[in-house]
């Protein structure tokens, strides 16, 4: 092999190294959630539009508010993934539809500008135990019978 073909092949084997090494670090973005278009959301009207028309129109939500009907929130988001880096938040879209009586009350979209924008609430169940130790809510049931354990 001449000096020549030495250099070419080297010099290809450097650019695909090269192609590969910028490859490996170039940003993927991914899409999660949905959010319906806006030419959907101009068809609901607050104070006229229903549930029902609300979910022909825009669809199911993602997911719904937990407390007195709540609302309806449509969530999207589009992430980062650079190489070995953590994944990051580069855009989030959330779309809230309440409802009073039935009726579309209100509907919002907020960005991921706007920070923390929905309300969460820990619902906690509480405990119907009172003053009964672990061991004993552990083999308290031990040689009762089922209709024992059941209450009867």
């Amino acid at each position: 092999m001449d000096f020549s073909q030495y250099r070419r092949k080297a010099a290809l084997t450097l650019a695909v190294l090269a192609l590969s090494a910028t490859a490996a670090c170039t940003s993927v973005f991914r899409n999660h959630g949905f959010v319906p278009p806006p030419e959907d959301l101009a068809l609901v009207t607050p104070g006229v539009t229903t549930i029902a028309e609300a979910t022909q129109i825009i669809g199911q939500p993602s997911s719904t508010g937990v407390l007195t009907g709540g609302g309806w929130y449509y969530v999207q988001s589009r992430w980062k993934h650079y190489a070995w880096r953590e994944p990051e938040e580069v855009e989030r879209k959330v779309l809230a539809v309440t409802f009073q009586e039935g009726v579309v009350a209100n509907v919002e979209t907020y960005g991921l500008q706007d920070g923390r924008i929905v309300p969460l609430s820990r619902r906690v169940t509480d405990s119907n135990i009172a003053d009964v130790s672990i061991i004993k809510q552990l083999f308290g049931n031990i040689g009762l019978s089922a209709d024992q354990v059941a209450g009867g």
